[in-house]
């Protein structure tokens, strides 16, 4: 580690005696959580925690976690999807990215999830998100991500970089690459990082870093921004990738992303230390020069589909809140987002969500619908407190008393937050909550 506190020395002169300070005080680190704006209000939130949240200066939706608070992930609200578990200077990225609603955007770096959760909250289930994981147990890891914050308009594939951009080129108005890199901001809380620390690792990144920036570009639509972030304080990782980047590819500049966090390096890009209120983070902005157009490229299914699937799906659902882009893949019926970039002969693991299985001469919904559905959305509701035991014993996968007059399947909400589904009669809710999601 002296090659490395070395080059910190160098990098921040007077003020490396204060990231000492902090890089030794591994005891305590900086916690977060980002509040999925998809289904539930930072308001209702603050409301539904035992603790108070205090407001970090990379994102709106950004807070700080008390370090005494722990096992946050098996709050009932947690498994709803109301919030994302995400260390507070990680969202610095999608905000100097700026998505808008409508946009078409690629995050190519994706898992396990954080960025592209944040990047959907702020499309608001207008436009479309493509979430790429090359690293396939991963990939899994962010589809399920993405399921549960109950995001209707994304793709997740599991694909190489390179394939992915050249076959998807100029589709997208922004582009996010949160690189892989040697993850020196992760050292106060990650040994494994910490050990697998070389210089040489350092190099080894710069240079898949650079590679995978030079695929990402071909993805990006002319006049379209694209923001390159990594989790470490390398210069060779940081300034060193953007400076190559941009001697090779003269169509591209730094732009202004407009934030006062963190501090300036470069012209417009931002870096953020233990000292600024985060673990560490790097990200800068830049822009494609050309004029954006508008994509055109989305078709509806041609195919004809048998009435008894809308049949079941107004069962379920009010007003069919999905669109009604539907495809039957194999056993699943599939709802494709409104807007989306085709994609025949790519690894994709999913897009949209799934309605629901063809089991025999049944249909029966699948927990991808429910978790997208908005309460007011379903014909059928059952809704607890977060502090309730029955909500705990939904999680934990036993059946729930309930009213004798709700039948058939019913969504689960906690309150008011969709978290699942059962099937109810005789006044019982036969659980239907996935086994690999239940509380232990």
């Amino acid at each position: 580690m002296n090659i490395f506190l070395d080059k910190m020395k160098a990098l921040l002169g007077d003020e490396f005696d204060d990231f000492l300070k902090f890089y030794n005080s591994s005891g305590e680190h900086y916690r977060g959580l980002r509040v999925n704006t998809l289904k539930c209000s930072v308001e209702k939130l603050e409301k539904l925690l035992d603790f108070d949240l205090k407001s970090a200066p990379f994102c709106s939706e950004s807070f700080y976690i008390p370090n005494e608070i722990t096992s946050l992930g098996n709050n009932p609200l947690h498994h709803a999807g109301a919030f994302y578990i995400q260390e507070p200077s990680a969202s610095s990225a999608v905000t100097m990215l700026d998505v808008q609603e409508g946009d078409y955007v690629l995050d190519l770096c994706a898992a396990p999830g954080g960025k592209s959760t944040q990047i959907a909250a702020k499309l608001n289930s207008k436009g479309f998100l493509w979430s790429n994981e090359i690293v396939k147990n991963r990939a899994n890891i962010l589809l399920s991500n993405i399921e549960r914050m109950g995001i209707r308009n994304a793709t997740v594939s599991n694909a190489y970089p390179e394939v992915l951009c050249d076959r998807l080129a100029g589709c997208f108005d922004k582009v996010l690459v949160d690189a892989p890199c040697s993850g020196e901001g992760m050292f106060r809380k990650d040994s494994t990082a910490e050990s697998e620390w070389s210089d040489e690792h350092v190099k080894s990144c710069a240079e898949r870093q650079l590679k995978i920036l030079n695929s990402a570009k071909n993805a990006l639509k002319d006049g379209g921004v694209m923001v390159y972030s990594t989790c470490t304080f390398s210069v060779e990782e940081n300034e060193g990738v953007i400076g190559r980047f941009l001697e090779e590819n003269p169509d591209f500049k730094l732009e202004d992303a407009n934030v006062n966090f963190g501090r300036p390096t470069l012209e417009y890009a931002r870096r953020i230390f233990p000292m600024d209120g985060g673990e560490g983070h790097f990200a800068a902005r830049l822009k494609k020069s050309g004029e954006l157009y508008k994509n055109s490229f989305t078709e509806n299914s041609k195919k004809k589909i048998d009435s008894k699937i809308f049949d079941f799906y107004d069962s379920l659902f009010i007003g069919r809140p999905f669109g009604e882009n539907i495809e039957v893949i194999g056993d699943k019926i599939i709802v494709l987002p409104q807007e989306y970039v085709p994609y025949e002969k790519l690894p994709v693991l999913r897009s949209g969500i799934i309605l629901g299985q063809i089991v025999k001469n049944r249909i029966e919904p699948h927990h991808s619908a429910f978790m997208a559905a908005k309460a007011d959305e379903c014909v059928s509701k059952v809704d607890f407190d977060v502090n309730s035991a029955k909500i705990k014993a939904f999680l934990h996968g036993e059946e729930v008393a309930v009213d004798n007059n709700i039948k058939g399947y019913t969504a689960v909400c906690v309150n008011g937050i969709t978290v699942g589904f059962g099937k109810c009669s005789n006044g019982r809710l036969k659980n239907k909550y996935p086994k690999g999601l239940r509380l232990l």
